[in-house]
């Protein structure tokens, strides 16, 4: 951040954090998203239990090809989930953040 980015892309960021480090990014990531002088970010995940609070939009792929995209309460649905991971899934948010399971 030292360089003043106007643009973070984040791949997987929480790929290889203990359950302690990855929380403590979240947390981090948060208070990014809540900063109306930092950059944008994008985020790539497998896991919506990794996406912070203050993140509002949401791009779901399969094969390359988009399943849904918008506002995270609309992209985020057990049908969505589900045609995007090609398993019933089911979807929730609480306190702020997603978590998901098989159906």
């Amino acid at each position: 951040m030292m360089t003043d980015p106007e643009l973070l892309l984040l791949d997987e960021p929480a790929a290889g954090l203990d359950l302690g480090g990855r929380e403590e990014l979240l947390a981090r990531l948060e208070d990014l998203a809540e900063d109306a002088d930092s950059p944008a970010m994008v985020l790539v995940t497998h896991h919506v239990e990794e996406i912070p609070r203050g993140c509002t939009h949401g791009l779901l792929l399969r094969a390359g090809r988009v399943v849904a995209a918008g506002p995270l309460d609309d992209v985020l649905t057990d049908e969505n989930l589900s045609a995007t991971f090609g398993l019933p899934l089911a979807v929730q948010r609480r306190r702020g953040r997603y978590v998901a399971w098989l159906r």
